[in-house]
């Protein structure tokens, strides 16, 4: 018996994690992957025709910030963002306004408003509180949550704690057992604490000390830290983001060890330098901070000899008003705006240095998946996998913060005005268009949240 037409054909050269296919298609059938090939497309319902534009994996960011200035509510916004800029799942971090995601109760009732208020799917971190809160692990863990966060540096005693090494070893241990993955915040807190407090004192608070305050070396004590632990717990550590090619390195030691040992890229540290900073003042302002040009080019090496787990954007939608610099780079926000953005601007960089399309399907859509357990449901265009695509379409295009999609005062960017060599031009969530290249056509709820669907992995496993 013949079976009926697909429901839904989109035609383009696809772009995967080992090739691209020109001319190819993707069958769709209710919400999943139903087939894939090149050239003459079989019969379905709906076709959306892409031709000469690039259908990627739709791309999973996994390491964002909805609720950090403004709460769960700030789930709307920042997803409607994600559709606008080609990401279909967003990892969202745990340190929420007022309170963080530090036992089941609490991550159900985020789920909750995921399931209310998203235009894209969602995977959940859980945490722990800065004392006593070990024994939720499991708890998290069995909900759905698809990682655990941690912190070396200290924010916020109870919304971003640091938490102490005893704690942090009891932590990993149980986090272990859980088969989950622990990202760690990468900051030594006593090194930042004592150069600001240093800093303010001689009067020096223009931009350029928000990166002078924060030099490699606190950064590498706490790789270093993190990953001692990791090594003594059997826990699978992973530097949440390094700004330096010497995290990588470090990662990689710890892994011929026997370490379960990984580090991600933000998109920032691929292109921003201790320039930018100068330049954008507190619209530049993010942890860690940008580092030098040569230290770009490191970053680069690191990620083009495979060392870097994958590429994310620790997207930070502050009020404008957190970010406006008035003479005090201290007494502001830390953390950029770069949903939106993150598509279009991995693209550029790719093809300003001529390196392979192919990277960004692996780096911003496979590797993210299966690092959070999401693989193959997330991250993949494969026979099965849920139907999440981006759309590139290559040209000259310049990004303007006026055109976020976010609340009115979350609407500013590091990147405005940056030439751009293509836009989205669509995106499809689960084979629904949510984004048609001019406005979002999901609606609240359209989102679902993502529980984890397997272990996981790390480098060297897959």
């Amino acid at each position: 018996m013949d079976q009926p037409p697909f429901d839904r054909l989109i035609r383009g050269d696809l772009v995967l994690p080992d090739r691209v296919l020109r001319d190819g298609w993707i069958a769709v059938r209710g919400e999943a992957i139903a087939a894939i090939g090149e050239g003459p497309p079989p019969p379905a319902r709906e076709t959306a025709d892409h031709s000469g534009r690039l259908v990627l994996p739709g791309l999973v960011d996994g390491h964002m910030h909805t609720s950090s200035s403004t709460g769960w509510p700030g789930i709307e916004g920042a997803t409607m963002c994600a559709a606008a800029g080609g990401v279909t799942t967003c990892v969202d971090m745990p340190y929420d306004v007022p309170r963080p995601v530090t036992d089941a109760a609490i991550l159900r009732e985020k789920v909750e408003w995921v399931e209310r208020l998203a235009h894209v799917d969602v995977a959940l971190y859980g945490t722990i509180r800065k004392t006593g809160g070990v024994d939720a692990i499991p708890g998290l863990a069995e909900a759905g949550a698809c990682s655990f966060k941690l912190s070396t540096y200290e924010y916020d005693p109870v919304r971003f704690p640091r938490i102490d090494h005893p704690t942090m070893v009891e932590a990993f241990r149980a986090i272990a057992q859980t088969g989950l993955m622990v990202a760690v915040h990468n900051e030594d807190q006593e090194i930042v604490v004592r150069l600001t407090e240093e800093a303010k004192a001689r009067g020096d608070t223009s931009p350029i000390w928000h990166c002078r305050t924060r030099p490699p070396l606190c950064e590498t004590m706490a790789d270093l830290e993190i990953f001692e632990i990791g090594l003594e717990t059997g826990a699978h550590v992973h530097i949440a983001h390094s700004s330096l090619a010497r995290g990588f390195e470090i990662a990689e030691v710890f892994r011929r060890m026997g370490g379960k040992a990984t580090g991600e890229a933000c998109i920032q540290y691929l292109c921003m330098t201790e320039e930018d900073i100068v330049r954008l003042a507190g619209f530049g302002k993010c942890n860690p901070p940008f580092r030098t040009r040569e230290e770009v080019e490191r970053m680069w090496r690191a990620l083009a000899a495979g060392q870097v787990a994958y590429v994310s954007t620790d997207h930070a939608p502050w009020p404008r008003e957190r970010k406006e610099y008035r003479g005090d780079i201290f007494a502001l926000g830390a953390g950029l705006t770069g949903l939106q953005s993150f598509a279009p601007l991995m693209y550029t960089l790719l093809t300003e240095r001529s390196l392979p399309l192919t990277w960004m399907a692996r780096y911003c859509a496979e590797r993210p998946a299966r690092f959070h357990g999401l693989f193959p449901k997330k991250g993949a265009i494969r026979v099965g996998s849920d139907a999440d695509l981006c759309v590139l379409e290559p040209g000259d295009f310049t990004f303007d913060e006026r055109d976020i999609r976010d609340r009115e005062d979350a609407r500013w960017s590091p990147y405005h005005g940056r030439p751009m060599a293509a836009r989205v031009a669509a995106t499809y969530l689960r084979g629904r268009c949510v984004w048609d290249g001019r406005e979002v056509k999901a609606t609240p709820g359209t989102g679902r949240f993502v529980p984890r669907q397997t272990t996981g992995t790390y480098l060297g496993e897959e």
